[in-house]
């Protein structure tokens, strides 16, 4: 692939972050096609001038960056290699940019077999949150051969604000992320367990908000989730499933490698709560609804809702 040129894009999964991530990538002038399970999605995407496909392979015909944005592994190995996965249409030499929160070893796999397909592979899951992917303003923890980063860092560079080059292995960058997720994760139930806190000692949550920002108490996910609370928006941004899956990666690597997370494991027990609870596919935010019905609390409610 030539690195001066501009490649043709795949964006696979039109979420909340590949969408952005995918629009992005338009607007610096790429030719992209996305594929998403849903229709509506994909609809959006073709608004915007984008292309469309209804399955992996035929998505990727001819692509020379494919950028792979769902769940967890097991769906990346799937679009990638199942049976209208999209390595095996894209153009010889290749590049996958598999971007889901995965435990090291299933990045190193996925690697493995990508390259016996005669693709490269690089490892680079993302954060930022959808409003950074919309901004094209992510950070990408990337880990792979540095002259495959070479040659994608146009595509690169029109997603993300800060890539982090970390070590010429896959499985690296799934690591990094894991240490995020584990940080992200608690400071979700954290921030979601002072809300409910506050509100039990009678405290104007809104107040609460505007306090705790201005003060050493505060987090990137405390800013970012209490407004969800404050609102009554549990539309999913990033669904508590999320972070029961990333946790859980926690404290499996934890538990093979006798190391104690006790933080991330009690964190881990408030998604699954709230998952149970019946919220597993709203936003991260609800472990605050899950709190305030343990307590017999009211939270705030939507506009509309009563």
């Amino acid at each position: 692939m030539n690195a001066a040129a501009r490649p043709r894009v795949t964006v696979i999964g039109l979420g909340s972050m590949g969408f952005g991530m995918a629009a992005s990538l338009l607007r610096g002038g790429f030719e992209v096609t996305g594929c998403d399970v849903s229709a509506e999605a994909m609809t959006r995407f073709a608004g915007l001038g984008g292309r469309t496909a209804a399955d992996p392979a035929t998505a990727a015909q001819g692509a020379e960056v494919v950028v792979a944005v769902v769940v967890n592994a097991s769906q990346t190995e799937t679009v990638l290699l199942g049976p209208q996965g999209a390595v095996a249409a894209m153009a010889p030499g290749g590049v996958v940019l598999s971007c889901a929160t995965m435990a090291p070893d299933a990045a190193r796999a996925l690697a493995g077999r990508v390259a016996e397909a005669g693709r490269d592979y690089l490892d680079t899951p993302i954060s930022g949150g959808a409003a950074r992917a919309t901004s094209g303003e992510l950070t990408i923890m990337g880990s792979g051969a540095p002259e495959v980063f070479a040659t994608v860092r146009p595509v690169l560079e029109a997603i993300a604000a800060k890539v982090y080059e970390l070590g010429p292995e896959p499985g690296t960058g799934a690591a990094f992320k894991i240490v995020n997720q584990l940080l992200a994760g608690v400071h979700i139930a954290a921030a979601c367990e002072a809300m409910t806190f506050a509100k039990a000692m009678g405290l104007d949550l809104a107040r609460v908000y505007e306090v705790i920002t201005a003060s050493a108490g505060n987090s990137w996910m405390f800013e970012n989730r209490v407004p969800h609370i404050l609102d009554g928006d549990y539309a999913p941004r990033s669904a508590v499933n999320i972070f029961t899956k990333d946790l859980g990666i926690v404290t499996d690597i934890g538990r093979a490698t006798s190391f104690p997370t006790p933080i991330a494991a009690t964190a881990l027990q408030l998604f699954v709560m709230t998952a149970a609870a019946g919220m597993g596919r709203d936003d991260d935010a609800s472990v605050a609804r899950m709190l305030a019905g343990l307590a017999g609390l009211d939270l705030p409610h939507a506009k509309g809702e009563t």
